[in-house]
């Protein structure tokens, strides 16, 4: 399976201390360098800064060859690279969240999953506490209307209600 990030959701999962879960559903994931720029910026928190100088082997960090002239203006450089090197990789997925590059992507008919959709299913797997994992990841900062939340906690219980 071939799965680009986008900058957003990397930065989650390192602050959540959760890495670990994007090699135990993904095995790897493709970073492009603009994300791994955006990963190192002065602004972001020291552990995403650390992590971004020494990605670990499962982040393999590629260049995008063309990026996607055509893709809206408002988006940043690593939702530009991640959707780009996503087309040219022919991935299978691509993690971004930002609404703007999440429309962007689906217009070029990309499968995509946000942050929480990815935590979502590791709670379902098993591999984490979702309503847990949740909170922390408002805590963090993460924007999340009420709406979505209810509706993802709802489908978190009903699938655990199915497991044997």
């Amino acid at each position: 399976m071939i799965v680009v990030a986008d900058t957003s959701p990397i930065n989650y999962f390192i602050l959540l201390e959760k890495t670990h879960i994007l090699v135990e559903i993904y095995g790897r994931v493709i970073v492009p360098g603009a994300v791994l720029q955006e990963l190192q910026h002065r602004d972001a928190p020291t552990t995403v800064r650390r992590w971004a100088l020494d990605p670990p082997s499962w982040a393999e960090v590629l260049k995008v060859h063309q990026v996607d002239q055509t893709l809206a203006e408002e988006l940043g450089e690593g939702e530009r690279e991640a959707i780009s090197l996503a087309l040219e990789l022919r991935a299978d997925l691509l993690l971004i969240d930002e609404r703007a590059g999440r429309r962007e992507a689906k217009e070029r008919n990309l499968q995509v999953a946000g942050t929480l959709a990815v935590l979502l299913r590791a709670g379902m797997l098993g591999l984490l506490d979702f309503p847990f994992v949740l909170k922390e990841v408002r805590r963090l900062g993460f924007r999340v209307s009420h709406e979505i939340e209810s509706a993802m906690l709802a489908k978190y219980y009903q699938g655990k209600k199915q497991l044997p």
